[in-house]
């Protein structure tokens, strides 16, 4: 029978046991997960925004559903909440372009708000308004790479968070990314979105599940280094013959021939780095058992494409995407216990970690 009660995994990976099955059908951890982890964490904003537009987003739809809108003035994206603070109407619906002079205008009562969020005017209150809580919530926006992220209640300091990438990665050309619209893809399928991200945590699997990438990278040397709370970065070393980044002199890992830096910021990011460039992968919790992958590639070296660890990546996802489902389906079987973690599952373990100290 099932352990579907203790929600904790010991901190050494020798002793510890898995995650029971039921952690991840529970209706409880699911809505606890939506109020707390997802409203504290940083998320990847897909958004392009030009100059003077106004755009509105919804934030993890199914799991937050937060509405923002993203505003540029003179080449300045700043996010506000996009919802006025009278009576809670959604203020911006579709992409617009606003004239220089122009403000926000809530079409319900009319309250108007300039492109600093704060309330000019509210029809109906006469000289008791503008006061505190008028104003529009604006919140922390920053930018990694080619893209932007946000925080409703950041538990982690940005700096923080994005630092073990930062100082691993500033020698690669991040401004020469140039985005391939044509490599986007949007994956949906019936199963957990920790079952996801435990699986991309892992180089266990990949001679079994995935044939063609095992011949690319050098397994052997397959490493995994634990990075802040919940995030992880998976080293890949290339096989004779292919592609790799080389870091320079200085750098820890001068010397040897990088096929991919798979980075993974909890809880729901994957930033993936070849030597053709960045596979962003954004993992979006519609529900329990619903999850959906968003993979948007940018390219700095166009000769690279189509070589080496990331070539087949809409094949390494199908195969991937199989998997979990098999796994979604069996950790739901009385005879399912918790399981050991291999030696390789140390950024499994590190994710399940910090899981459980946001549920408890």
């Amino acid at each position: 029978m099932q352990d579907n009660t203790n929600y904790v995994v010991a901190p050494d990976i020798e002793r510890a046991r898995s995650l029971p099955g039921a952690f991840y059908l529970d209706p409880a951890v699911w809505a606890a997960q939506r109020k707390h982890l997802f409203a504290e964490s940083w998320h990847v904003l897909l958004e392009d925004v030009g100059a003077g537009e106004v755009v509105p987003t919804n934030l993890l739809p199914g799991a937050l559903d937060e509405p923002l809108l993203l505003l540029n003035d003179e080449g300045v994206t700043r996010c506000f909440s996009n919802v006025c603070t009278h009576r809670g109407a959604i203020l911006v619906e579709q992409r617009k372009l606003l004239p220089p002079s122009g403000n926000l205008r809530c079409r319900y009562h009319g309250r108007r708000f300039d492109r600093a969020g704060a309330c000019l005017g509210a029809p109906g209150f006469g000289d008791r308004c503008p006061v505190q809580g008028d104003d529009l919530p604006e919140l922390p926006l920053a930018k990694l790479g080619p893209r932007c992220f946000v925080s409703l209640s950041p538990h982690q300091p940005w700096e923080s968070f994005v630092e073990p990438l930062l100082t691993r990665t500033d020698w690669l050309p991040w401004e020469k990314l140039e985005k391939l619209p044509e490599r986007e893809r949007r994956y949906r399928f019936d199963a957990s979105w920790m079952l996801y991200v435990d699986n991309y945590l892992e180089g266990l699997h990949i001679p079994f599940v995935h044939p063609g990438l095992s011949k690319q990278v050098d397994l052997p040397s397959y490493e995994t280094v634990l990075l802040g709370h919940g995030s992880s970065l998976q080293i890949a070393e290339a096989a004779e013959g292919e592609p790799a980044l080389e870091p320079p002199e200085g750098h820890p890992h001068h010397g040897r021939r990088i096929a991919a830096y798979y980075f993974f910021l909890f809880p729901t990011t994957m930033m993936n780095l070849y030597p053709w460039g960045l596979s962003l992968n954004v993992v979006r919790p519609h529900g329990i058992a619903d999850t959906e992958v968003v993979f948007e590639s940018w390219c700095w070296d166009e000769t690279l494409l189509d070589r080496g660890a990331g070539a087949a990546l809409d094949e390494v996802e199908l195969e991937d995407e199989a998997i979990v489902l098999s796994v979604q389906r069996g950790i739901g079987a009385h005879s399912y216990h918790r399981s050991r973690y291999a030696d390789a599952e140390r950024g499994v373990h590190h994710f399940h970690r910090a899981l459980c100290a946001d549920e408890e």
